[in-house]
């Protein structure tokens, strides 16, 4: 410090540069500041003084005792902040309190109004310029966000979203500074740095700029980073094949856009055909990759039976069983456990698993002559299904041939000795010394299997588990296996497809469900139909009962077709969604695509007022009709609104019936014979 300075310290002038040394200065009580700067803007400005320097000077005033005589401190009229920021970096050891601070010496006006006049008469610079001024020292002086953000005393991702919106389109920028757009749009446009489509944007935009219909714009030749084919491709892959991804850097963007929907495509089938190849070297005989599943395909398909363990893999599952309930016990999950013991039992549960797999197993000439479909499942997994023959191998995957029916065998002169119709004279003239064992007539036949039927429609009928078994039977022979005469009761179950009244409903996770549960139970199926009997009858009733009502699920037909009024089926079917308390909610929500998008105006503001609020209808109603189904896109998600079709009808309270079930009932023999015969 010269002499002058101290000088001028020691007998202050008013209007005169002067060093303070830091420890020497104190807030002024006239300061008009009461709310304390803030701790971010604290660290801008100490780090804005270690790398340039004070920039602009303090104003203080020398504190005088009560009598005016000095104490030798300053009190800083103008300039708090920047005193603290001194004193954060001598707090931070990067100067000492003795470093003198250049200050201005004012005892001529009033501090209180010196200090309200630095913070009212000035004007803050324009966020524009600022984002502006970012992207110069970013590309000029080549620093990065890191260094930036040091010199300024705020984050790197801070200075990324700057940078970012300094990049966008000039022509953007100056709308901004004449107020034509707020910066939360002025953020949407910055999704991507490419200048003419953000320009090509803007000048399609209509009335409505919110931000998100912005962001939809930008990106709408952009595939998403939740899509299952950015999922199962992943970004790193896609990046070294050269593709780019759009970054929102003010939003959660979940992984980005891909902006390459060609090449993502391409190295979604090329790595699926990888899988392909490693499925077919299983041993069968061909193995098709597709990002959709053909559904068109029209391949008779056959599932892997069971098959017993060796007695080697059946004590070592023993052995593993038994290890895994020791290590468990005490633990209600993996999180509770200490990481060597999760370990250890993760690896012995998934050593239990690969030795059940071999329980069951697909038969060798299924696989020598059949194939798989590999597929990509809607959450970007692999889904694999195997065990499907074409027409031309059926013969080879299935050798067995197909059992006739009883009494079908026909005889090889069957053509020169046929048996007279019914009401020809000679029915009854049958020869005394025809040969023992020559069959009975086929009119004689009839009669008796008439009459077998009949016993056995009665029967049945007092039977119930029986006639569970029966129809349950019937249902799979039909279900599962390509013999539709397998069963003997005349219920034929039908099988509506969706996929030709709902685009894309079977690659939904409900349908994937479905696709599980029905293979499932085909896993466990004999391969002959003719095992079948035995295996439902060795059902305990619980299985029995699930196998009956997956099989009764499967013919399920609720839809409402314009050619096909069914008044009473819809009826039907409203109490069968009643009684199962059926929720579509947990897998169905309204979109444009599902919905919205497929609306009169009238309907969208009607469920945004049904499932919002008329408030929220009132604001969007408006709007021309695609910005309209975008809003209420985002307004009804997650809130559970449901158009009419799909919503459950409340419960009603079942009368009673007026009449006891006891008066259907069949009193005696004869009267049981008249009600079989009725029923007929």
């Amino acid at each position: 410090m010269n002499a002058a300075s101290q000088t001028a310290a020691v007998e202050p002038v008013s209007g005169v540069e002067i060093f303070v040394p830091l420890a020497k200065l104190k807030k002024s009580p006239r300061n008009a500041r009461k709310v304390p700067h803030g701790e971010a803007a604290i660290e801008a400005l100490a780090a804005s003084i270690q790398h340039k320097g004070l920039i602009q000077n303090l104003v203080v005033e020398p504190e005088t005792k009560e009598d005016g005589t000095p104490t030798g401190y300053y009190l800083v009229t103008a300039g708090e902040g920047r005193r603290l920021a001194m004193l954060l970096r001598a707090k931070r050891k990067q100067i000492k309190k003795s470093e003198p601070v250049r200050c201005w010496l004012d005892t001529q006006n009033d501090p209180s109004e010196i200090s309200l006049d630095e913070n009212v008469t000035r004007t803050p610079m324009h966020p524009a310029d600022q984002f502006e001024r970012f992207a110069e020292l970013s590309n000029d002086k080549g620093w990065g966000a890191q260094e930036i953000g040091a010199r300024f005393g705020v984050s790197a991702g801070v200075v990324k979203q700057r940078l970012r919106l300094g990049a966008v389109s000039p022509k953007l920028l100056q709308v901004y500074r004449e107020d034509g757009l707020t910066l939360d749009q002025l953020m949407a446009f910055a999704i991507t740095e490419d200048h003419s489509r953000q320009e090509q944007v803007f000048e399609n935009l209509h009335h409505n700029r919110e931000p998100w219909i912005i962001r939809r714009d930008m990106t709408a030749n952009n595939v998403p980073g939740d899509d299952r084919r950015a999922v199962f491709v992943g970004a790193d892959a896609y990046v070294e094949a050269g593709g780019n991804i759009i970054r929102d850097l003010f939003s959660e963007d979940r992984g980005g856009f891909f902006e390459d929907a060609g090449l993502l495509d391409t190295l979604a089938a090329e790595k699926l055909r990888e899988v392909a190849e490693q499925v077919q070297a299983e041993g069968w005989k061909w193995a098709e990759a597709h990002i959709d599943y053909p559904h068109a395909h029209g391949m008779r398909r056959f599932y892997p039976q069971s098959v017993p363990l060796s007695d080697e893999d059946e004590a070592r599952l023993e052995a593993l069983s038994t290890e895994h309930d020791e290590l468990a016990e005490g633990y209600s999950s993996y999180d509770e456990m200490p990481e060597d013991v999760a370990a250890k039992l993760e690896a012995v549960s998934d050593e239990i698993d690969a030795i059940s797999e071999r329980r069951s197993a697909y038969d060798g000439n299924v696989i020598a002559h059949g194939g798989a479909f590999v597929v990509l499942h809607h959450d970007g997994s692999v889904r694999v299904e195997r065990g499907f023959v074409r027409l031309e191998d059926e013969a080879q995957a299935d050798p067995q041939p197909e059992p006739n029916a009883e009494g079908d065998a026909t005889d090889p002169q069957a053509g020169e000795d046929e048996q007279p119709e019914d009401g020809d004279e000679d029915v009854q003239d049958v020869e005394e010394d025809e040969e023992p064992g020559k069959p009975i007539s086929d009119s004689l036949t009839r009669d008796l299997s008439a009459y077998r039927t009949l016993a056995l429609r009665v029967a049945l009928a007092d039977q119930p588990d029986m006639a569970l078994i029966a129809l349950t039977h019937t249902l799979t022979a039909q279900l599962f296996y390509s013999y539709a005469e397998a069963g003997c009761l005349e219920v034929r179950p039908t099988v509506t497809p969706l996929g030709s009244h709902a685009d894309g409903i079977e690659d939904t996770p409900l349908a994937a469900r479905s696709s599980e549960q029905h293979e499932a139970w085909a896993e466990r199926m004999p391969r002959d139909v003719a095992d079948l009997w035995g295996f439902i009858v060795g059902l305990d009733d619980e299985k029995r009962l699930a196998l009956l009502a997956h099989c009764a699920s499967r013919t399920v037909n609720a839809l409402r077709l314009p050619w096909d009024r069914k008044p009473r089926t819809l009826q039907t079917a409203d109490r069968l969604a009643t009684a199962l308390a059926l929720d579509v909610t947990k897998d169905w929500t309204p979109t444009v695509d599902s919905y919205l998008g497929r609306v009169t105006k009238a309907h969208i503001v009607e469920a945004v007022a049904e499932g919002v609020s008329e408030d929220a209808a009132r604001r969007i109603a408006d709007m021309k009709k695609p910005d309209m189904a975008q809003a209420a896109e985002q307004l009804l998600a997650g809130i559970g609104w449901l158009p009419t079709v799909l919503r459950t009808p409340k419960a009603e309270t079942e009368q009673p019936a007026t009449v006891e079930a006891e008066a259907f009932e069949p009193q005696d023999a004869d009267e049981q014979d008249a009600y079989a015969v009725a029923a007929e």
